[in-house]
């Protein structure tokens, strides 16, 4: 299925105001890093599902690199274990849910997972267990919109974007301290 969807993915310059699956990279160094990623990959003995290091056919200049996807793929291999930010995905065998839920968390970072399941109920109680930031459910990255909290946990980072958690990344709390009113003593009755 990854191998399906990643080969009909259009990588196109959007120069032109047309709209992309997969644009380029913004810099020559981040195509560098997620080029160095991918051949990383394959040195450390993952299966090259499709894509692969340089640009895609047709694409002689910019920042573009294939969607690449990796099979076979443990969490001792560098592109398990950093954040690429390319179009580069690693399949992970797991024998459970309990082991996915496991190989998942088993990171630095945490900005954003995805659980695919035609049981709701499941998949929330999956995304629930997930220490990340955002977990998307049978929807691509960015389907929640702009109200809706964005950032990481652990080495992804603590702040938010977006929605009413971002903007309180711009306010500051002040605590004021008064006395406080002084109930009227009753009168102590002589007896």
């Amino acid at each position: 299925i990854a191998k399906k969807v990643f080969e009909s993915a259009h990588v196109v310059d959007a120069s032109g105001g047309s709209v992309t699956d997969i644009g380029p990279l913004a810099s020559q160094m981040q195509y560098d890093k997620v080029n160095g990623y991918i051949k990383k990959g394959i040195e450390e003995g993952a299966r090259l599902v499709t894509g692969g290091p340089g640009r895609p056919d047709g694409f002689t200049k910019g920042y573009f690199v294939k969607p690449t996807v990796f099979a076979d793929v443990n969490n001792d291999m560098t592109i398990a274990r950093e954040e690429i930010f390319g179009p580069v995905l690693c399949i992970i065998p797991c024998d459970s849910e309990q082991e996915a839920i496991d190989i998942a968390n088993d990171t630095i970072y945490g900005l954003n997972n995805g659980v695919a399941s035609a049981d709701m109920d499941r998949a929330m109680a999956v995304a629930s267990q997930l220490r990340s930031g955002q977990v998307q459910i049978n929807t691509p990255l960015g389907g929640a919109g702009p109200m809706v909290p964005f950032g990481g946990y652990k080495q992804s980072g603590d702040g938010r974007e977006w929605g009413k958690h971002g903007l309180e990344e711009f306010l500051q709390v002040k605590a004021i301290n008064k006395p406080r009113p002084r109930k009227p003593r009753k009168p102590k009755s002589k007896l």
